[in-house]
Formats: structure tokens, C-alpha cells, sequence
């Protein structure tokens, strides 16, 4: 209360000095130049005058004598003056700004007082929460693809199946009826025995995962790898690695792996490990590396998800790379599934 109403004096001081127009310090510096000035005039006034011969030579070294002599001490006491004037301002506002900083901080204090003990500001709960939403939403939306997928084929498989009856019995003759070999063919034969043999452009896409909502290509040949008896638990392991990875924000599209040549792939198909095939580790994110590594130690879900993956990922490309050219190799190194086996492969020293 003192300060603030000291704050409020020399402010109203200040204004009222500022509407009169002069203050303490233009006083005292208007008589500090009128005594100058007026010593001055006395002295120049009772100097002894100059000879006849020497006036001209002196006359304009005099003139100029006055003038400095008048106006140079003048001009310093006027920004003496002005100087204490800024500085008295400055210290003014500084005991302003502290008595406002003062009030906010006990404010702040009489707030939280009243508060009971553990509970923090709305404001804060409401930051924190909408942070654990976005992380969730981030995984959810990595999980998306997985559980549409998975849906689609069995709806898929489930319409394939009862359909397949139906149609047998329409073009059965009479005497095909009896024989048991026509509902036997019908219910033990299943989509994975009538399906097409996935190609290795719809195998690689798959293992890239849709790009987006849209992508339908990218859908459809998740849907046959899905159905795939030899592609689908690849498929499968890699969902569920891309998705608990981001839930510790780590994604693949944000990691610029080194590329190894295609004979280096070939040589981890053929069983070779640790050093030659060390360039295929080329993710060098020491933040996702740190991160997997701590999560590996801490999580015994995510750890048993990733060994199952490394397996996985180690006999699914020992088949592809029997059949698939240096190119295919290529396009299959560059996919998220190969980008999170770098990753794992890296923390789980696959590459050591």
C-alpha cells in the first residue's frame, strides 16, 4: 500500500510538473545560467581594453572568447539537467513496474492459497490433457490402417465363403448331388487356396502401408497380403511395431535412412550377420534410436513385438529375395516396414 501510493505521488507529481512546465531541476539549472551568464558579462566587461595597434588582430579572438565562454557552460547545465530529469522518469517507472509485479505475484500466491493442496490450474490440466489426446489420437490413426484392413478381409472372406455353397448347388447337376465330395470342396476350401499369388509390386506396397484414406491401391494390396498365408504375419508384426513406435512419436516417413546396396540385402537373406551386414543399420536418429532402445529395456510387450517382427521380417525376406531382382530389393528396402526392421535391427544389435 506504501509503495503504491508513493508510486501514485511522484506520478501525479510528474504530470503536474509536466502541465506547469517547469520543475525543481529547470529552476536550478535556469539559475546556474543566469549566473554564468551574468559572470561572464561582468568579466568580459571589466577586462582591460586593447591597444589601438592590437584591437584588430584581437578584436574577433575576443568575440570568439565570449561566445564560448558564454554558451558552452550554459549548454552543459541544460544537459546536466535533462539528464536528472530522464533518470528521476526511469526510477519512477522502474518503482511502478515493481509495485505492479509485486501486486500480480501476491495475486498469484492469494490464488494459489486458496486452492486445495495437489490440485493444479485448470489451464494446465486442460494443456496436459490435450496432449495425452493428441499422442493417443497419433496412434490411433497408425492403428487405423491395421484394423480396417484386418475388418475389410474378414467381411471379405466371410461373404467368399457363403456364397461358395450356393453357387455350387445352382450348377450341380442331379446327379452330382449325392457325391460328397462337392460340400466337402466348398467348406474346406479356403480364400487363401483360391487367391491369387501376391506379386512382389503388391507385397512390397503393402508392406509401405496406405499413404492416406484415399489411397486405394495401397488398400487394396494390403487386403491381398492380408490374405496371403506367407505375407500376413509380416504384415501383421510390422502394424503392430509402426504403431506402438508411434506412440512415443517415433514415425517412419520421418527417418532418412542410408540405403545399402541390393547384394547387401541379399547377403542378410542368405544368413549372413553382424558386421557384413552392418550398412543396412543406416538409421542414424540418435532421438528414435534412444528412445526405441529405452522402450525395448522398459517394455516387455514392445520388446517381445519387435524380436517377433525381427523373426518375422528375417524368414518373409529370405523367401521374397529367392524371386525378386535388384530393383524389387531396392523398393522393398525403402518401405516403413524395412525402415522400422533398420531401426529395431540397429537397438537390438542385429548389425553389431
Amino acid at each position: 500500500m506504501n509503495l503504491n501510493g508513493h508510486s501514485s505521488e511522484q506520478g501525479s507529481n510528474g504530470r503536474a510538473s509536466a502541465r506547469g512546465g517547469m520543475d525543481a531541476t529547470d529552476v536550478i539549472a535556469l539559475v546556474l545560467s543566469a549566473l554564468w551568464l551574468l559572470g561572464t558579462g561582468l568579466f568580459f566587461l571589466v577586462l582591460p581594453e586593447a591597444s589601438p595597434a592590437d584591437q584588430a588582430v584581437n578584436d574577433p579572438v575576443r568575440f570568439l572568447m565570449m561566445v564560448l565562454a558564454a554558451v558552452l557552460p550554459v549548454a552543459m547545465i541544460w544537459v546536466a539537467a535533462t539528464a536528472a530529469k530522464s533518470a528521476r522518469h526511469m526510477r519512477e517507472e522502474s518503482r511502478r513496474l515493481n509495485a505492479s509485479i509485486d501486486a500480480v505475484r501476491l495475486a498469484q500466491a492469494s490464488h494459489a492459497e486458496t486452492r486445495p493442496d495437489g490440485l493444479r490450474p485448470p489451464l494446465e490440466q486442460k494443456l496436459d490433457e490435450l496432449v495425452r489426446v493428441q499422442k493417443k489420437t497419433e496412434a490411433a490413426l497408425a492403428h487405423l490402417t491395421s484394423v480396417n484392413a484386418r475388418a475389410a478381409t474378414a467381411a471379405h472372406d466371410a461373404a467368399a465363403v457363403s456364397a461358395r455353397p450356393a453357387l455350387g448347388a445352382a450348377e450341380s447337376t442331379p446327379a452330382e448331388k449325392p457325391e460328397p465330395e462337392q460340400p466337402s470342396l466348398a467348406l474346406g476350401t479356403t480364400a487363401e487356396h483360391l487367391a491369387e499369388p501376391l506379386s512382389a509390386a503388391d507385397f512390397i506396397k503393402a508392406l509401405n502401408f496406405p499413404e492416406d484414406t484415399q489411397d486405394k491401391d495401397g488398400f487394396r494390396a494390403l487386403r491381398l497380403a492380408l490374405k496371403d498365408r506367407t505375407a500376413s504375419p509380416l504384415v501383421r508384426s510390422a502394424q503392430d511395431v509402426l504403431t506402438l513406435l508411434a506412440e512415443d512419436g517415433i514415425y517412419m516417413d520421418d527417418l532418412s535412412p542410408d540405403r545399402a546396396r541390393p547384394e547387401i540385402w541379399r547377403k542378410f537373406a542368405a544368413g549372413d550377420r553382424g558386421r557384413t551386414i552392418a550398412s543396412l543399420g543406416g538409421i542414424r536418429d540418435r532421438s528414435s534410436l534412444a528412445l526405441t532402445a529405452g522402450r525395448m529395456r522398459q517394455d516387455p510387450v514392445f520388446r517381445d513385438c519387435a524380436h517377433h517382427f525381427l523373426r518375422r521380417f528375417d524368414s518373409t525376406f529370405a523367401t521374397f529375395e529367392k524371386g525378386a531382382d535388384d530393383a524389387e530389393i531396392a523398393a522393398f528396402a525403402d518401405t516403413r516396414s524395412a525402415r522400422a526392421f533398420m531401426l529395431i535391427g540397429r537397438v537390438s544389435g542385429t548389425f553389431d
